[in-house]
C-alpha cells in the first residue's frame, strides 16, 4: 500500500510536471498535492514498517516530536489544499467571466504559499506547547505515531493551557476550511442546478466530481475517527481509523483523479512512450 501511494502520486507530479498541456491551476494545485501526500504518509508508515520488521516500537523524545511537527505540518496543508481546490472550482462554476482574472499564475503561487505558511506556523506552536510539557520516564502512546492528542492526555504536568490552543486550532484550521468548502459547493451545486439540460448538468458535474470524492473521503475518514476516539473504550479503533486517515486516503487519491480524467490519462501515456523511448536510445548506445 505505502509503495502505491508513493509511486501512484509521484506519476501524478511527474506527469503534471512533463506535460505543458497541463500547467493549469487545477493540476497546479493537484500536483502539490500529490507532493504532500507522499510526505504525509512518509512521515508515519516507514517507522511502522520498520517496527513490524524489528519488533520494536520505540522511538526517541526528539523522534517522536520531529515526526509530530511534519504530521501535523503535512495534514494541515492538505486541509488547506482542499479548500484552495474548492475555491478554484467555485470561482470556474459561479464567476466564469471573471475567472481569468482572479485565478492566475500569482494568485495560485500566493494561495499555495499561504497555505504552506499556515501549515508550518500551526504545527510550530502545537508542538511548542508539547516541548513546555513534562513526561513521566517510561512513556507508552498507545497509537502508531506520536499523535498530539495523545501524548498530551499522557503528560504529567497540567494541560490546560495545551488543550485550550488544540481546540482554538481544531476550530480555526478544521471548522474554517469545512465551512469554506460547503459554502463553495452550495453555491456550485445551485449553479448547476439552473444549467436547463440534464446532460449540462452531469458535464458539469462531473468535471468537479473527482475533488468531491476526495474531500467526501477525506472528511469521511477524519469523523470517523474522531467518533470512535469518543465512544470506543480502547485506542484499537481510533488506531485503525488513523492508519484509513494516514495511508488509504493518499493511497485512492491518484486513483480518483486520474481513474475518469483523460487529461491524466493521456499525459501519464505520453510520459510512459517517452521514457520508454529514452530508455532504448541508452540502452543502444550503451550496447
Amino acid at each position: 500500500m505505502y509503495l502505491i501511494t508513493v509511486l501512484g502520486n509521484l506519476l501524478i507530479t511527474l506527469a503534471v510536471s512533463s506535460d505543458s498541456h497541463l500547467h493549469t491551476p487545477m493540476y497546479f494545485f493537484l500536483s502539490n498535492l500529490s507532493l504532500i501526500d507522499i510526505c504525509f504518509t512518509y512521515t508515519t508508515v516507514p517507522k511502522m514498517l520498520l517496527d513490524i520488521q524489528t519488533h520494536s516500537k520505540a522511538i526517541t523524545y526528539a523522534g517522536c516530536i520531529t515526526q509530530n511537527i511534519f504530521l501535523y505540518s503535512f495534514f494541515v496543508l492538505d486541509i488547506c489544499l482542499l479548500t484552495v481546490m474548492a475555491y478554484y472550482w467555485f470561482v470556474a462554476f459561479c464567476h466564469p467571466l471573471h475567472y481569468m482574472v482572479i485565478i492566475n499564475t500569482q494568485v495560485c503561487g500566493l494561495l499555495v504559499l499561504v497555505s504552506w505558511i499556515l501549515s508550518a506556523l500551526g504545527s510550530l506552536l502545537q508542538c511548542k506547547m508539547v516541548l513546555d510539557l513534562s513526561f513521566c520516564r517510561d512513556l507508552e502512546i498507545p497509537h502508531f505515531f506520536c499523535e498530539l492528542n495523545q501524548m498530551t492526555q499522557l503528560a504529567c504536568s497540567d494541560t490546560f493551557l495545551n488543550n485550550i490552543v488544540m481546540y482554538l486550532a481544531t476550530v480555526l484550521l478544521g471548522g474554517g476550511p469545512r465551512a469554506g468548502i460547503l459554502y463553495s459547493y452550495s453555491k456550485i451545486v445551485s449553479s448547476i442546478r439552473a444549467i436547463s439540460s440534464a446532460q449540462g448538468e452531469y458535464k458539469s458535474l462531473s468535471t468537479c466530481a473527482s475533488h468531491l470524492s476526495v474531500v467526501s473521503l477525506f472528511y469521511g475518514i477524519i469523523l470517523g475517527v474522531h467518533l470512535t476516539s469518543a465512544g470506543a473504550c480502547s485506542s484499537q479503533s481510533s488506531v485503525v481509523t488513523s492508519v484509513m486517515d494516514t495511508v488509504v486516503t493518499p493511497m485512492l487519491n491518484p486513483f480518483i483523479y486520474s481513474l475518469r480524467n483523460r487529461d491524466i490519462k493521456g499525459s501519464l501515456k505520453r510520459f510512459f512512450r517517452v521514457s520508454g523511448k529514452l530508455g532504448s536510445i541508452i540502452l543502444n548506445q550503451k550496447m
